[in-house]
């Protein structure tokens, strides 16, 4: 066994990423004070395909310094654009056919464990501010929530390891839906 060397991989070009099909998510970011985290986001949103990530309310752009520094290009690759408030974008959303799924520990999530997204629906996570989660305002405009299971003391995860846990969740039921019905087909 070895490593492969980065021209091994075979990474496909940004144009080549953005012309090929996604994921039917996409990824809506509610008040994030950290670049660090925004920019890790944008890189696992490239890892999975995913379509669109909207930076709402305080959520800081790119070409902020902290996010290029963590995101290594996927600012280049995944389509983004910002909405000064997260509720006027997840309306915007729902009035397009959008499912609005929150991402946060409420009196009715459920766990990502019992969570499986239907493929034929377009599906809108909502990942909230590193400290007060998601906005008050904005848990009557979610269809449901849902949260990792945790076991441990803290009871809470860095939002961008939890973007990371919930994305290859639904990648890899999306994925493995598509996947069984082109072998029936």
């Amino acid at each position: 066994m070895r490593k492969l060397k980065t021209s091994e991989l075979e990474r496909i070009s940004i144009e080549e990423f953005r012309s090929m099909p996604k994921l039917p998510l996409v990824v809506v970011l509610d008040n994030l004070r950290s670049g660090l985290n925004v920019g890790s986001i944008f890189r696992t949103a490239d890892a999975f395909g995913i379509a669109h990530i909207y930076l709402c309310g305080i959520t800081v752009a790119p070409p902020h310094r902290e996010i290029l520094k963590s995101a290594i290009g996927a600012t280049e690759s995944v389509v983004w654009s910002t909405f000064a408030s997260t509720a006027v974008c997840l309306n915007h959303l729902k009035s397009d056919g959008w499912r609005i799924v929150g991402v946060e520990q409420t009196s009715k999530s459920k766990s990502l464990t019992n969570f499986r997204p239907g493929k034929e629906e377009k599906l809108a996570l909502v990942f909230g501010n590193e400290v007060e989660g998601l906005s008050e305002e904005i848990l009557p405009v979610t269809d449901e929530c849902i949260e990792v299971p945790q076991i441990g003391t803290k009871h809470s995860l860095n939002v961008s390891v939890c973007a990371g846990i919930v994305l290859w969740h639904c990648f890899e039921k999306l994925s493995s839906d598509n996947q069984r019905d082109q072998k029936t087909v």
